[in-house]
């Protein structure tokens, strides 16, 4: 990957992704429960920008936090790469997503930075489940640290993710807007308590690209979620353009100058499309993830006023 450097929703939309939700049995608590507290990372594991996959550890909110990165042949800190977070689902590690997704080869051909920070115990608190941990603290810390000392640049960091690491790449494109320029979560959902506000958006232009599973328990919550984003983003979306198999692409373009492309693939379940067989793999589902999104962060480098 050569990459080049609203309006509120009626509130009966929201009571049936609410009513799912609970079925579903979200998790995540109140801040009131669980306040965040904004501590400055330590070092425990020193690490040394190079090629190759290095594991690195550090203390964030008093514990323990471990996130392995892997940089392409090649690779010195005098150049800036672009940088992908890929994120797990629950319960798993990032080791388990790096397989999935194929993005250590790519990185290798294309050039590019990607880290796989994992959750404590297993899980990101994301927005509707499943941890209770301050990981948008630590995702931000740990992104910091990659701008800093690997010289990932600053305009071309994005985060992708498959079910909760999904869920996990629409809160951070919310929460942390400043730091990513687009995102691809893979079978997961903007919904959850937090999104019932519809001020819960970007308040700088995150563009997303999405792939929503048909056959997937989560489609109807996943696909009344990215029409709430489009609602209140001002997003105007052209007709769907169908490809093979009955699979739909849609784009949007949005009042922020952002963009949404959402690929339904009905014949999917919860899966990523176009991977390599294995848990949580399609490899027939018709289109590769992994190639889109690649294709659609070269194009959308972070737009700053």
């Amino acid at each position: 990957m050569r990459i080049r450097p609203g309006t509120p929703t009626h509130l009966t939309l929201w009571s049936a992704v609410v009513a799912t939700l609970l079925s579903l049995g979200a998790c995540r608590p109140t801040d009131a429960e669980h306040p965040r507290k904004q501590l400055k990372p330590t070092e425990t594991v020193r690490e040394t920008p190079r090629p190759g996959d290095q594991k690195i550890a550090m203390t964030w909110d008093g514990k323990k936090r471990v996130y392995r990165v892997h940089a392409p042949p090649g690779y010195t800190p005098d150049k800036k790469l672009p940088l992908i977070v890929a994120m797990h689902p629950y319960p798993s590690t990032g080791e388990f997503v790096s397989r999935l997704s194929g993005l250590d080869e790519r990185a290798d051909r294309e050039n590019f930075l990607v880290a796989y920070p994992d959750g404590l115990d297993l899980a990101y608190n994301a927005l509707s489940c499943c941890g209770d941990e301050d990981d948008v603290g630590f995702i931000r810390a740990m992104t910091k640290r990659l701008v800093d000392r690997w010289k990932a640049d600053p305009d071309r960091v994005y985060a992708t993710g498959i079910s909760n690491g999904a869920d996990m790449s629409f809160k951070v494109a919310v929460e942390l807007h400043e730091t990513f320029a687009a995102i691809a979560p893979v079978s997961g959902a903007y919904s959850g308590p937090d999104t019932q506000d519809a001020s819960y958006v970007p308040r700088t232009p995150v563009s997303v690209i999405t792939f929503i599973g048909g056959r997937d328990k989560l489609y109807n919550t996943a696909d009344t979620a990215i029409e709430a984003w489009h609602e209140r983003l001002s997003c105007k979306p052209a007709p769907a353009r169908k490809l093979k198999d009955q699979i739909t692409r849609t784009s949007a373009k949005c009042r922020d100058k952002s963009e949404v492309v959402t690929y339904r693939i009905p014949q999917m379940s919860h899966s990523w499309p176009g991977a390599e067989p294995g848990d949580m793999a399609a490899p027939e589902a018709g289109v590769n993830a992994t190639d889109l999104m690649l294709e659609f962060f070269a194009s959308h480098p972070k737009q700053r006023s």
